[in-house]
């Protein structure tokens, strides 16, 4: 037996294997464990502390020492960090390992910040409530953060004990397949059972965030999928189908059938941090199309040439994607731009550029038409 099977022997048969502990994590961890510190991942962060599992167990513990001053950088749950053996009190997190993946949007303020949400997901769950009218827009929003983060994004339709007629359901995923390229899309009933088993095989094996608006059922999922109720549920209101914040921290819980699950409050507000590259995967589609226009910098707006417009005019392309699209890389820019200076020079360039171009034609027709 050669050293890496022996490693990943070891690995697997660690106490913190059912949380995601893997050789790579224990390579990372090698010069802590050198110093003594033990292991641990952070299951809830709540008031300066949090509950970190390690080989021993449960221990709470002081983050005074993961708390920079850069919010990007801060304890989350998720993470991976060397915590004081027992015998100090308090005990604190001295540091965390390199984070695989990190889901983040930006903050509600209006400073150019972000906030990070769950730390080494390899799965974003998000959750939609079929109670409601569908919002592929906000859909298409989380999508380009779960993909901006490195995991996998899973669109799972909740609620589809409340659609009873097949023909109906089956028009709801078309709909959100068509809005979610390369993503399996899974309707669930957490009442019934339904696509329970599917989800559950999806999700196994690795570690899962769960997002969505308050209403979408997370916590009756998240209980469905641990086999016991271990999340709180409140009622939706019937007015508007929306849900109060049952949970109000977000909390990593190991699934029966293999993986771990992190569940999270309700979102009411959904910022793209950054998400370039996320938006873009969204809609590939658009991207795909725009590599065939004539001008490599086309704007897709009445350019000669624009396979992307040629697509809306033959139906191929739906206008509101179009149109979503738009409003996400408008809003990108905006918050990148906050704290990136040359990005702004950039923007102002760019538009003082489409303004001149503006003025001549309208000046062009001025002649014509005089």
């Amino acid at each position: 037996m050669n050293f890496s099977s022996l490693s990943a022997s070891s690995a697997s048969a660690h106490p913190l294997a059912p949380y995601g502990w893997d050789e790579g994590w224990e390579a990372e961890f090698a010069p802590h464990a050198e110093q003594g510190l033990l292991p641990g991942r952070v299951v809830r962060v709540d008031r300066g502390q949090c509950d970190v599992v390690t080989p021993d167990g449960i221990v709470r513990a002081d983050t005074e020492f993961v708390v920079p001053r850069d919010p990007m950088k801060v304890v989350c749950t998720g993470d991976w960090g060397a915590v004081d053996p027992e015998g100090g009190d308090p005990r604190y997190v001295r540091t965390l390992l390199p984070r695989r993946t990190a889901f983040v949007r930006s903050t509600s303020s209006k400073r150019s910040e972000g906030q990070i949400l769950a730390a080494n997901v390899d799965h974003a769950i998000v959750a939609v409530s079929l109670a409601v009218d569908l919002d592929l827009g906000r859909v298409e929003r989380f999508l380009a953060l779960a993909w901006e983060s490195g995991a996998q994004p899973v669109v799972v339709l909740t609620k589809t004990d409340l659609v009873p007629e097949a023909a109906t359901l089956a028009h709801l995923v078309q709909d959100v397949e068509t809005t979610a390229p390369g993503v399996p899309v899974l309707p669930v009933s957490a009442v019934g059972g339904d696509g329970l088993d599917v989800l559950g095989a999806v999700v196994g094996g690795g570690t899962s965030v769960l997002l969505g608006q308050s209403g979408a059922g997370k916590s009756t999922l998240a209980n469905a999928l641990l086999g016991e109720e271990v999340m709180d549920v409140q009622a939706t209101r019937d007015a508007d189908g929306k849900g109060r914040h049952t949970t109000t921290t977000r909390n990593l819980l190991v699934m029966p059938g293999g993986g771990v699950l992190i569940d999270t409050p309700g979102l009411r507000g959904v910022g793209l941090w950054d998400a370039e590259s996320g938006v873009g995967q969204v809609f590939s589609e658009i991207e795909e199309l725009g590599r065939r226009c004539r001008f490599h910098d086309c704007a897709h707006e009445r350019e000669p040439g624009c396979a992307v417009l040629a697509a809306i005019d033959s139906g191929e392309l739906p206008h509101r994607r179009l149109e979503s699209y738009r409003k996400l890389i408008r809003e990108n820019q905006r918050i990148v731009a906050k704290s990136d200076a040359r990005l702004r020079a950039e923007i102002r360039r760019d538009w003082k550029r489409k303004g001149a171009e503006g003025k001549a034609a309208m000046e062009a027709k001025r002649g014509r038409w005089a």
